[in-house]
Parts: structure tokens; sequence; C-alpha cells
């Protein structure tokens, strides 16, 4: 039987210095260690992990929230109202709210079910393939919960697998430790996927992230009213061929997959046969496979560039947009007369505005002329939650590329 939260009065207090609130009171879930009255409430004489009750300089209840002392990001909200507590029941309707959305907006069980922040689960992900769920736990306090979640889960959806994939970089920053491990059930070694009508399978353990982009599945949807039958189709930083394979399904002539990994270059070629296609491929770094692509004079008339962050911390800003501003580049130099450019970006330290100007600044040094046909973000199974910009990371610019003239 789930247990009962702690009563309100039995949780510690963490209380803010002055003014600190107004941010948190607009919608924000996060409190950085230089708002907190330490003073008044000690963070080191916190566990990381533990639930408290967040109150402002005036003894105002604002939510209760989980702790990390040793983090920046050092409380995240989890709850505002004050009769409902962090334990069982929460959970469980957070899940339940979460899953509701995603049921009414797909067909098939294939989608991101939490989203972290914007499910009010800050610090959790869960991807569902099928009857197999992969969680992924970024933060301490979501560890401490993680049990409770297993159980949640088995409540609100009963599937045959839960895994947990906490193997994410952010776990550094919160002094956690590396893992996988199941919650419950039998992990298969290889999960299925389905997107629209296509089949794609990919590795658990050495899949990247849970295994799966699901941001990215609108705007490999959108991508159908641009390709032209017989397109040559380029797919940059491919993984598991997933774009590849989707241009293939809406006409196109050929395609390449390029990828520094041999492993997700097999699974791309794998995931084509099964869709009864055939990509080609080449390892390598992506930069220098589209310069020796240049250097034998091949051509294409779609480019997909799906890179990895350029810019994962505030001090990468300036070498990150020199990468994304010399990749777009290079793959202008690629595309024949007129053709398809889809310029991506995961990197929430890069704006779109900075994405079209690293564009615009690759067409003018290229010769060409670009319009931007249409603009996609996240796929909705990952929702931005209004007051949280952090959530709102994935750029995905369709661009129309001809030669200047005049």
């Amino acid at each position: 039987m789930p247990h009962s939260p702690p009563p309100t009065d039995t949780l510690p207090l963490l209380r803010l210095k002055r003014g600190e609130e107004r941010r948190l009171a607009s919608g924000h879930m996060w409190v950085f260690s230089n708002e907190i009255d330490t003073a008044a409430t000690p963070l080191t004489a916190l566990a990381a992990g533990t639930v408290v009750q967040l109150r402002s300089h005036r003894d105002a209840f604002i939510g209760y929230a989980y702790v990390n002392p040793h983090a920046l990001i050092c409380a995240r909200i989890l709850s505002r109202d004050v009769a409902q507590p962090p334990g069982a029941s929460l959970l469980e309707q957070r899940l339940r709210g979460a899953l509701s959305l995603r049921e009414g907006l797909y067909t098939a069980p294939y989608y991101r079910w939490v989203f972290g922040e914007s499910d009010q689960l800050p610090g959790l992900v869960l991807d569902r393939y099928g009857e197999v769920i992969v969680g992924q736990v970024a933060t301490a306090g979501m560890a401490a919960l993680q049990g409770e979640i297993a159980a949640a889960v088995r409540r609100v959806l009963d599937p045959a697998v839960l895994f947990w994939k906490n193997d994410s970089g952010a776990r550094e920053l919160e002094g956690l430790p590396k893992e996988a491990t199941a919650a419950f059930g039998e992990p298969p070694a290889q999960l299925q996927v389905r997107e629209g009508a296509l089949a794609f399978t990919v590795p658990l353990l050495a899949g990247q992230k849970t295994g799966w982009f699901y941001d990215q599945s609108a705007n490999r949807a959108r991508l159908a009213r641009y390709v032209v039958p017989g397109a040559r189709v380029l797919d940059v930083c491919s993984y598991a061929g997933a774009w590849a394979v989707t241009a293939l399904s809406q006409g196109a002539g050929n395609a390449r997959c390029v990828d520094s990994s041999q492993a997700a270059l097999d699974c791309a070629q794998a995931n084509a046969r099964a869709n009864g296609v055939r990509v080609e491929v080449t390892r390598e770094d992506a930069f220098d496979a589209l310069r020796a692509l240049a250097a034998r004079g091949e051509r294409y008339d779609v480019v997909i560039l799906d890179p990895p962050a350029f810019i994962k911390r505030r001090k990468d800003i300036p070498q990150g947009q020199a990468a994304y501003r010399k990749l777009n580049q290079l793959a202008l130099e690629l595309i024949a007369g007129e053709g398809l450019l889809v310029s991506c970006s995961c990197s929430y330290h890069l704006s779109a505005d900075e994405l079209v100007a690293a564009i615009q600044a690759a067409a003018r040094h290229s010769g060409r002329f670009v319009q931007i046909l249409e603009v996609g973000g996240q796929s909705p199974d990952h929702p931005l939650h209004p007051a949280i910009p952090e959530t709102r990371y994935l750029k995905a610019f369709f661009c129309r590329v001809t030669r200047e003239v005049g």
C-alpha cells in the first residue's frame, strides 16, 4: 500500500531572502542557492533529496520542494497546494494528467510520457515504447522518490517494464552516479518504436538518451511537403536514421546517413531495411564528412542537420555559435542549384534568432539565398512551461536554398 505523505508541520523549513519569491510566484519552479536565507534556514543542514516547506521572508507558504544543498539549483517545487505534500497521491495525479495529454495526442503508445517541469515533475523523464517505459532521473530529489515513482507507474499504467537509464550528464551536477537498472520487468535488448507508418528499432543500453528522439517526430512529419520524388537526401548526425528513412518513405530517391558512431549507422541501415528502403552511410565527424563530400563533388536536394548540443553551458556560447555557423555553411555548399536545408539545434543557450543568424551568415559566405519556409520546435509530447524558458530548447528551420543572383 502507498504510504501517506508526512504531515506538513513535520517537514523542514526553507526560507527565502526578502523579495526572492517574485519569480516563483510567476510559476517558475527552481530556487537558486543565493536566494535562500541561510542564516535562518541553513541549506547545509539538509540532506540531498529532502522534501521541505518553502516559505517567503514574510513566512508565506510558497510550496513543497525537494532540495539539494550541493547544487546551484538548490530546490525545485513539486506542489503549491498546502494540502497536498509530495507523496504517492501527488505522483499518481501528475502521472495520470501527463498520460491523459499524450493519449489525446497519439493513437499509438510511443511518446514522451513525462517531460520534467512541464508536467510538474521536475527532474523526471519517462518515455513510452509500447509496454516498455524508459525513465531518466536527473536530480537528487527525484532519485529519493524513485521507488514511489515506480509504484505510481504501475498503478497508473501497469506496463511490462520500467527501466531506469540514469546516465545523463545532468546527474553529475547533482552528485548522482550514473546507473542503469530495471525497476520491474525484464528489459529488452532493443526498443521498438512506431512513428506514423514507419517502424524502428533502437538499442536500449547503447542508445542515445532513452533510445529515441521523440522531440523531433513532429518535425519529421513536416518533411513530407518538401521532399520531391527522387530527391537526394543527406542526413547529418543521423543516429538511427529516422530523418533519412522518413524522407525515403516520402518519395526521396536515395539517402546518405552521416554519423561518428558505427553502431548508430548499423542501426540506421537495419531500420531502412525494415521499412523497405536503403540508406548509404558515412562514418565520420560531421564537419569532416561534409568537407569530403564537397571535395568529391557530391550534391543533394535535401540536407538535414540534427547535431548534438554544441552549447551545453553559457561559457560555450561563442564557440558553439561558430560551430553552428560552420556546419550550416558546409551543408549549404552541398545543396544543388535549388534545395532544402533543415537546420536544427537542441542547445537551449542558442536562441532561435541566433540560429537564424548562423544560417544567414553561412548563406552569405556561400553565395546562397535562403528563405525560411517553416519553423518547427519540439513535438507536443514535450510541452513548454510558459514560466520556464529552459523547457523550450529545440529549434528546426525548414529553408529553401537557391543561388544568389544579382
